[in-house]
């Protein structure tokens, strides 16, 4: 694995946080009570093993995993335990690129499936993968077209031999775009306001109990003043942390996000880019094209796929499926030249150039 998930990185940090206030805790109940702590070092202990599994977890577990392409699928497997995806149903392809390693990221591929009470997830994620876009290029059959990529480069350098870009937006910027979207966002913006109303509530408790410390007598250089003070500072600091990685994921990385994606149509693939996440869609998989106003003259375009027996499907977001994850979708959203759009991907895409001699 060549990247820990943000959201393991940091229940890893909480996790020696609270560890680590745990053990203050217990130092302030050996010393100014006379009470054997061995809860509070349990839990210690329990608290900083828990992180180390947040933090090295996912790395001892994809140390033993194996990718696989075959003639006909795509493999993972870990011992007993295996998935497989056929390389014919892969409806489109994710590329998540890694921030510390140049070159390497996870590659996901999705499989379109029916919309309603046929719901279901069918994707397989290759995590940690050198050369992503070259691979996802072997498993969809256009390795003699597709060149060596990196996300160093922008899309328009990276097309495949012969495409040429027909069509290109960016989403205009709206009030929506600085407000949560869907229910994890409002969700990660409910537990803002309740984290910002803790630490609120443990200022004004937690100062005043230390200065009634103070005047009971409680000597300040002591070891149990200085372990109860670093034991609520961190406390504090934990709150606060993990408040601000709520707004951050809520508000503040979603619009920034925004302003990094590109829309291309090319005349083999429609290709969408957004910070460094890419998601890559051959023509051929769209049936239909589906575009809904969302105001001021702009319209959100949605890309109805072409899936084993269905075409009204989830992974397209056509038929209502807005509570998707954070991932990438085929979607163009706020866009001001819907027309255009349409008109172009209503034109027959051109079959990949045969490899040059």
């Amino acid at each position: 694995m060549v990247e820990l998930p943000p959201l393991m990185r940091i229940a890893a940090l909480v996790s020696f946080g609270i560890g680590f206030v745990s053990l203050c805790f217990a130092v302030v109940i050996a010393k100014s009570l006379g009470i054997a702590p061995t809860p509070s070092f349990v839990f210690a202990f329990w608290s900083a093993s828990l992180g180390i599994a947040f933090w090295k977890g996912p790395k001892l577990w994809l140390e033993g995993v194996e990718y696989v392409v075959t003639e006909q699928r795509v493999l993972w497997r870990r011992g007993p335990f295996s998935r497989s995806l056929g390389r014919d149903s892969v409806s489109f392809v994710r590329i998540f690129w890694c921030a510390n390693a140049p070159g390497a990221g996870d590659l996901e591929f999705v499989r379109a499936v029916p919309t309603g009470a046929l719901r279901r997830r069918l994707r397989l994620r290759l995590s940690g993968v050198s050369a992503p876009a070259r691979v996802a290029a072997i498993v969809l059959g256009r390795e003699h077209v597709t060149p060596a990529a990196s996300e160093g480069r922008p899309l328009t350098q990276r097309l495949e031999a012969g495409e040429r870009v027909l069509w290109a937006a960016r989403p205009r910027k709206t009030a929506r775009t600085y407000l949560p979207r869907g229910r994890d966002g409002w969700l990660k913006t409910a537990l803002f306001a309740l984290l910002v109303v803790a630490f609120v509530r443990l200022l004004a408790g937690g100062i005043p109990a230390v200065e009634r410390l103070i005047d009971a007598g409680m000597p300040v250089r002591s070891l149990s003043f200085v372990a109860l003070v670093a034991g609520l500072s961190v406390t504090g600091l934990i709150v606060v942390l993990t408040a601000a990685y709520a707004a951050f994921d809520s508000v503040v990385r979603p619009s920034r996000l925004e302003e990094q994606t590109r829309y291309l149509v090319t005349n083999r693939r429609v290709l969408i880019q957004r910070g460094r996440e890419e998601l890559y869609l051959d023509r051929a998989r769209i049936v239909d094209v589906i575009d809904a106003p969302a105001g001021a003259g702009i319209s959100d375009v949605f890309l109805v796929l072409d899936g084993p027996r269905a075409r009204a499907l989830a992974a397209s977001g056509a038929f209502g499926e807005r509570e998707r994850g954070p991932s990438l979708v085929p979607v163009l959203e706020r866009v001001e030249d819907a027309d255009g759009v349409r008109q172009v991907l209503s034109e027959q895409s051109e079959p990949n150039l045969p490899r040059a001699a």
